[in-house]
Order: C-alpha cells, then sequence, then structure tokens
C-alpha cells in the first residue's frame, strides 16, 4: 500500500517501530490480518500500520506498533485530547450533557457517591467535576494524565492531579477508591492487563471500575473495517476491544461485570466517511471535509442522534461502556 499523497508531500518521518507477538489478553501467539492502513487523522507518519486479531480470544490489536521513544511523534503538541478548545462551544455543551448522563448511570451500579474517585485520562478535569457536583470534596477528587499543562491546572484549583502513566503511578494509595473511570484510554496502553491489574490495586472493596472503548464489534466497524474505521485511530490505539474481550480481560483480572452498555461513536462514524472521502479508491476531498468531527456540528448532532436511537434499542454501537466490581473480599 503507497502513503497517501499528504504525508509524502509533508515529508512525514518513518518512526521506529516495536513488534507485539503474543495477545494482550490472552497471551496467544497465532494471529491473522485484521486491517492496515496510515495515520490518517494527524499525518504525523509515513508508516504503513497493521492490525491482527488473535486467533484464540478474537482480540485485536497493533502489531507491530510504534516505539515508547516515539510517543512525542505521535501524539503532538495540538493532538486534539489535549486542546477542547478546537470543538465549538455548542458541542462542548451537548457532551457534557452526555457526560453527565452516563456518569449517573454508572453511579447507580453501587459506587459510593462521596469516596475517592480517580479518572484516568482526565485531561482538562471535565469527569472529576461532574462528580465534585455531586459533593465529593476537591481533596477526593485524583486525575491522572500525560499533558504536564492540563495537571498543573487541576493541582492549582486543588484536585489531586499527577502526570503519570498508570504502570508507573507510585502516589495512589492501595484500596482507597471508590470508583475509578477510564474513558477512551484503555486502548492507547502497551499492556492493557497489567493496566488493569494495578487499578485493581487501587479500588476499595466493592469499588468501580468504568471502561469505555472502542467497539470493533460495531457496525461502522464492520463497515470500515479494512483501515478506513474512525475507531483505528491510527497509530493511537494499540489494542481494539468487542464486549467479550474486554470482559473477559476484567474477570482475569479478578473482577466481576456489573453492567455493560453501549455508546454514542459519532467521531467514529465522521472519520471512518472522511478517511472513505479522502484516502479511499475514489477520493472526494473537498467532500471530505464535511465530516471533520471537529468542525462539522450538523452531522456530529446527526450520528450522535443515530448511536443513541440505537443503543436504545440494544444493538452494539461505536464504543462500548463496562462496569465492573472489585468483590467485597479478596
Amino acid at each position: 500500500m503507497i502513503a497517501p499523497l499528504e504525508l509524502r508531500e509533508r515529508g512525514a518521518p518513518e518512526i521506529a517501530e516495536e513488534a507485539v507477538p503474543a495477545c494482550p489478553v490472552c497471551d496467544a501467539i497465532d494471529s491473522e490480518p485484521h486491517a492496515s492502513g496510515f495515520d490518517y487523522e494527524m499525518l504525523t507518519c509515513r508508516n504503513e500500520w497493521r492490525f491482527v486479531r488473535c486467533a484464540l480470544c478474537g482480540h485485536v490489536w497493533l502489531n507491530p506498533r510504534p516505539a515508547l521513544s516515539t510517543l512525542p511523534v505521535i501524539y503532538p503538541g495540538d493532538y486534539y485530547a489535549y486542546n477542547y478548545d478546537q470543538i465549538s462551544a455548542v458541542a462542548l455543551r451537548a457532551k457534557a450533557l452526555l457526560d453527565e448522563r452516563k456518569m449517573r448511570w454508572i453511579l447507580k451500579h453501587g459506587a459510593a457517591t462521596t469516596g475517592a474517585y480517580l479518572d484516568i485520562g482526565c485531561g482538562d478535569g471535565r469527569y472529576l467535576r461532574v462528580i465534585e457536583r455531586g459533593g465529593v470534596p476537591r481533596d477526593r477528587l485524583f486525575g491522572l494524565e500525560l499533558d504536564e499543562h492540563s495537571v498543573a491546572a487541576l493541582a492549582a484549583q486543588g484536585y489531586r492531579a499527577f502526570c503519570a502513566r498508570v504502570e508507573d503511578c507510585d502516589e495512589l494509595p492501595a484500596d482507597t477508591m471508590d470508583l475509578v473511570t477510564m474513558f477512551h484510554v484503555i486502548e492507547h496502553v502497551d499492556d492493557p492487563k497489567r493496566t488493569v491489574q494495578r487499578i485493581v490495586g487501587w479500588l476499595a472493596p466493592g469499588g468501580l471500575l468504568a471502561i469505555e472503548t472502542p467497539n470493533v464489534d460495531s457496525l461502522d466497524g464492520r463497515l470500515f473495517g479494512r483501515g478506513l474505521w474512525g475507531g483505528y485511530h491510527i497509530p493511537r490505539h494499540w489494542s481494539l476491544f468487542t464486549t467479550e474481550t474486554l470482559t473477559r480481560l476484567l474477570r482475569e483480572c479478578g473482577l466481576e461485570i456489573a453492567a455493560v452498555r453501549y455508546q454514542t461513536g459519532h467521531s467514529f462514524w465522521m472519520y471512518s466517511f472522511h478517511h472513505a472521502l479522502r484516502y479511499g479508491r475514489h477520493p472526494f476531498p473537498r467532500v471530505a471535509r464535511f465530516f471533520d468531527p471537529l468542525r462539522s456540528l450538523p452531522f456530529l448532532g446527526l450520528f450522535t442522534a443515530f448511536d443513541l436511537v440505537r443503543s436504545a434499542f440494544g444493538f452494539r454501537t461505536s464504543a462500548v461502556l463496562v462496569v465492573a466490581r472489585r468483590p467485597a473480599t479478596r
């Protein structure tokens, strides 16, 4: 496959890769090709990347993947997760309403509403503020984030924020967190099993872990599955789950599944159409611009409504949210 012309014209570099021969969920070695593609969203590198599917459990992962030393390349300073001011005020308000709805659903499954809360990948702290509005003081609100500026801003406001990966964080006390959330983070980590095991050690007995992640077993995941699906987020998504592989991982780490819910994946739908129209066999770049989720508010609303209706009728949408509970006794 030839790299897109834009990658060649801007002189995007070839970056170092590392192999991941074993399945991150079940450790099996046998796998089969699943999809391939390039960094269609941010054009940071010209490597062609390949996803494989585990022959035993069905988990999908990037193999090879970017070397850890290349993270500053594939997560540049203008990465959208660090710059929410790129998103329109209307879209941010709608997202805030969906955030409130999601947290209410999670909390009704038994998390202490006044206990310690940790958000992994906390960004600007929007979920910390949702829990704070429920009455939890800031000294019991914790966040992990890799962007130093976001962490500094949150710490200055009195939140317990730390700039660290889950695997490297030693600041959080064991057996204390009543609720931990991880929204669209686990697909980015290099070792999902080790990450979840570390989180389980922070959970209080009976505490909840809520993980939301792209659902490779979705309508858009199947329609655009050969490499243009927005949920691939090449090369920043390293593990892609189904409901079955995610719940298997959580159970193997000692957790009980409390609930499963399917979430909106509006940006995945939009990026899928964007990539197909811009980089597909018959490109229409001018039309593709209308499917940029950071700039096209009408289509953003349309795909959000589409997934809300589908999830209400039990369809598996572009993102899955699983709530798991640490048993009261080990």
